[in-house]
């Protein structure tokens, strides 16, 4: 039966393209078509081992979308509907944010209190095996739904890390993934220098941020923040927007640029600073991502801020989940950021006014912060 569809499928992949790309200009695209279509036929009869043809059709479909950037990727109708199963609670994570660098998958950022961070995963690992199985060939949605599972039971991650000769494996257990995003307290000598670490931009992110800082402008005489973005993967482009603006009295925030006139548009800040220009200082690492980066970046841009630590992932661009007629669905990238000063954020990041490298094996706002302590001797000095 599969193998009738299949030629069905192929017939009308055909025919739509031979139509739609007719033209001399388009010779190419269909000679590339008609090729495509010798190279599965080749496989239907001589590979050596038999083969599922709609597998080989999914994987095609995934090969296109990935070879357009690390974020873009196919899922089945199955894991489609896996996916949104997690809202409903049913499945436990591990807490990461991940993407795809030629071909393997890498750890944007461990998430702030989460299984994955406590067991030492960390920014820029790439996971090489989950369990028994190796992770080299497999798509990023692949490797998502392995990752998943129900609460409470573990899984072994194999990692290699940057500078370390030997893998490392990690076994965590999965949980429901719940992130309270604000972290807040006061810090130095004198108690006056207010700090907030930033663990994620999801819907209530800017109501605790901005009302913890008010409550601290109320009730405290700081004379200035340390805004903590590290190992922050990013999330809602709104929520990164409000904050923003609420430390900045005019000018652009962010833009952002695609292919269609409603993903193409400028934000810009509002008069108004919410801490009268009391000096700031953002913590970047290379777990700062996405909405972490137009934060640090805007600040940057607008000399709002000293940005301290390590360059910043650079992942500058806006996914969205269109669903298919198969009932399965595709996430693709449709526009990017770009900074105020119009420079792009992907594959480049932001990077630190002053450079100070993470210590090894150390915690985040622990006493062997390096990049912290730093950062209080500033506001102290």
């Amino acid at each position: 039966m599969k193998k009738y569809i299949f030629n069905i499928f192929f017939i009308i992949f055909i025919f739509f393209f031979s139509k739609a790309y007719s033209n001399t200009s388009s010779d190419k695209l269909y000679e590339k078509i008609d090729l495509f279509g010798e190279v599965l036929e080749k496989i239907k009869k001589e590979y050596v081992d038999e083969i599922d043809q709609a597998d080989v059709m999914d994987s095609a479909i995934n090969g296109v979308l990935q070879s357009l950037d690390p974020y873009s990727a196919y899922m089945s109708p199955e894991l489609f509907k896996s996916m949104q199963t997690e809202s409903k609670g049913e499945f436990g994570g591990l807490g990461i944010e991940i993407g795809m660098e030629a071909g393997v998958v890498k750890v944007i950022a461990p998430i702030a209190d989460t299984p994955a961070e406590k067991a030492g995963i960390k920014a820029g690992d790439y996971i090489v095996r989950i369990n028994n199985d190796q992770v080299q060939g497999k798509t990023l949605m692949e490797a998502v739904k392995l990752m998943r599972g129900p609460i409470g039971t573990s899984i072994n991650l194999t990692v290699r890390r940057k500078g370390i000769k030997k893998p490392l494996t990690f076994n965590i257990v999965r949980k429901i993934i719940e992130v309270k995003s604000v972290e807040a307290k006061v810090l130095g000598e004198k108690n006056n220098i207010g700090y907030i670490r930033l663990k994620s931009f999801n819907e209530n992110s800017d109501k605790q941020f901005i009302s913890t800082i008010k409550n601290y402008e109320k009730k405290r005489k700081l004379v200035g923040y340390i805004i903590d973005l590290r190992n922050n993967p990013g999330g809602l482009l709104a929520q990164a927007i409000t904050i923003t603006d609420f430390f900045l009295e005019d000018g652009e925030i962010v833009s952002t640029k695609g292919r269609q006139i409603n993903e193409t548009r400028k934000f810009f800040a509002r008069s108004g600073d919410g801490i009268t220009g009391k000096p700031i200082i953002v913590l970047i690492n290379n777990g700062s991502a996405s909405a972490s980066e137009i934060l640090a970046g805007a600040l940057k841009d607008h000399k709002r801020a000293i940005i301290l630590g390590e360059n910043s992932y650079g992942k500058g661009s806006v996914q969205s989940i269109i669903p298919l007629r198969n009932g399965g669905g595709i996430r693709l990238t449709i526009s990017k950021y770009y900074l105020p000063s119009g420079k792009s954020i992907s594959e480049v990041g932001v990077s630190p006014d002053i450079i100070i490298k993470e210590k090894d094996e150390f915690e985040l706002n622990s006493d062997d912060d390096n990049q912290l302590n730093y950062a209080i001797k500033l506001f102290q000095s």
